[in-house]
């Protein structure tokens, strides 16, 4: 019987890498991977050698016919993103989507996921929440953003260092100024940061500051 193994890795600190995961790892007949480079790293710092083939964003469609006939034909596949869990905001759906069509066996692996832990030591409500990920660039993102506006769960997105301004600047612009937010960086590594406040308060921090890393931004839910 064909399985795919979905492994979520590190989102910056390795050690929180499972022996779970790295089972899995060892096991595994082959990796599926985002980025094979990132991919290649990780296991060599725990000495695990293993078949990696890329499966990522701009292959994903392509691939799709390919993937599912080498998963049959192993005992175990494993798909891994470059941080955090596959199919959050990451190369995956369509993948597991495509198994539970062809009747493959799919587990995921507990891990990772960047916006849990932001959300948990936010300050912000976490009993009931809307992650949307990243936002559109362009076509359809002013749409959402006036959605957003009137839900009252904490709202949680994804967003680029060279966006985080402008995102924040919408924000203001659609919510108000006084909505208040929290934007957490770097999760998990040396310069991980948490800052709170008003949109207004964080978007001028983050002009005068200009942030790196990975980012989430929390969004506290309209009051009634």
């Amino acid at each position: 019987m064909s399985k795919l193994c979905i492994v979520p890795t590190p989102i910056g600190n390795l050690e929180d890498i499972t022996l779970r995961s790295l089972r899995m790892f060892k096991e595994c007949d082959m990796i599926f991977a985002e980025d094979t480079r990132v991919t290649k790293k990780l296991l060599n710092h725990f000495e695990i050698s293993k078949p990696v083939s890329p499966f990522h964003a701009h292959n994903e469609h392509k691939a799709l016919n390919s993937a599912i006939e080498r998963i049959k034909a192993n005992t175990l596949t494993v798909l891994v993103s470059d941080a955090g869990t596959p199919g959050i905001s990451d190369p995956g759906f369509l993948l597991a989507r495509e198994c539970v069509a062809a009747g493959i066996t799919i587990e995921c692996l507990p891990g990772p996921t960047a916006f849990v832990p932001a959300l948990v030591a936010s300050g912000f409500p976490c009993d009931k929440f809307v992650f949307e990920g990243f936002l559109p660039h362009k076509k359809g993102r002013q749409t959402r953003l006036k959605i957003l506006t009137e839900e009252e769960r904490t709202i949680i997105l994804y967003e680029s260092p060279h966006r985080l301004v402008k995102c924040l600047g919408q924000i203001e612009e659609f919510m108000g100024a006084e909505r208040k937010v929290c934007v957490v960086r770097e999760i998990s590594k040396i310069y991980e940061e948490y800052k709170r406040g008003t949109a207004a308060e964080v978007k001028a921090y983050y002009e005068a500051h200009p942030p790196k890393g990975e980012i989430v931004i929390l969004i506290e839910g309209k009051n009634e």
